[in-house]
């Protein structure tokens, strides 16, 4: 954290390129209290693992469950009610048709592809499959190509390392794995399809039940920020919610809302799953991932 003149304050922040927060990283929405200096990598996901271990950025976005973890093994980050990214995910588990129909609990046994055991998306996705559709996750063996962003944390032992090199994508239209959770890395081909039941429906079906966006991506800033420049807090907030009312075209349709209150029930949800997935070692309360600025905020 460094100043760039007397009253503004610089922060070195890692954000992508959302619809929600193209106006904050264009300029359109500015501040003469803090100036966020977006000097992380693209895609923005690389720069968590140095986040969470170094402390490498002031401010900027976390997945929803990089954040959990953080907080959870005492990381110095406090979660603004902030989303910049979140979607259904009832898509995000294929399988390719050629090697027979899968139902969702006919993976129990089988082996799964994920990138890491932690992703955002593979929370959500086996949540889904756990407690829509009765899939036994235990009995799943996850095939995962890397480890997750915080060092203390190790993978549930029905996880098991791909080669380097590995591509999930491939070897789930091979027949090399039974299944995949993927999000945009799904394969765009006629034979793929999702374990989920016309997962599209599905999706609109739990949303009218749950009333829940899937949270994937929220802001945060280091607790020293907060604890210095409450005021730069709040202004950070101000540019997140006035840069998501310029979003071109509008906010989309499915998008997780701004507001502590608005998304308590979304990230008690995650916490429930990231417990119940061994991702996190204790539970967590909502409240306690917010501190006395961010859980006033909106």
């Amino acid at each position: 954290m460094s100043t760039i003149a007397a009253d503004v304050v610089s922060l070195r922040t890692n954000l992508a390129d959302y619809g929600v927060t193209k106006a904050m990283k264009d300029g359109r929405v500015a501040s003469d209290r803090v100036h966020l200096d977006y000097c992380g990598p693209t895609p923005a996901h690389n720069g968590f693992k140095a986040m969470v271990r170094e402390s490498k950025f002031d401010a900027g976005e976390l997945a929803i469950v990089t954040y959990l973890q953080a907080k959870a093994y005492g990381k110095p980050y406090v979660l603004l009610p902030a989303p910049v990214s979140g979607r259904f995910q009832h898509h995000c588990a294929g399988f390719n048709l050629d090697f027979g129909h899968l139902n969702p609990r006919d993976i129990e046994g089988k082996q799964v592809g994920v990138r890491t055991y932690a992703q955002t998306t593979g929370l959500w996705i086996r949540g889904i499959l756990r407690h829509e559709y009765g899939v036994d996750l235990d009995k799943v063996t996850w095939m995962t190509l890397g480890d997750g962003h915080l060092a203390e944390y190790k993978d549930p032992e029905n996880c098991v390392r791909l080669p380097a090199g590995a591509s999930i994508p491939d070897m789930m239209m091979k027949g090399e794995l039974a299944a995949a959770l993927l999000g945009e890395d799904m394969p765009k081909d006629p034979r793929v399809r999702t374990l989920v039941p016309d997962a599209q429906n599905a999706a609109k079906t739990w949303f009218q039940r749950e009333g829940v966006v899937p949270i994937n991506h929220m802001f945060v800033v280091h607790k020293e920020v907060s604890k210095k420049h409450p005021d730069v807090v709040r202004e950070i907030y101000r540019m997140l919610a006035e840069s998501r009312a310029l979003t071109e075209g509008g906010v989309p349709a499915v998008f997780p809302p701004m507001g502590l209150e608005a998304n308590r029930k979304g990230l008690q949800l995650a916490i429930d799953w990231a417990l119940d997935q061994k991702i996190i070692p204790h539970k967590l309360s909502v409240d306690e991932l917010f501190d006395d600025v961010t859980g006033c905020l909106g």
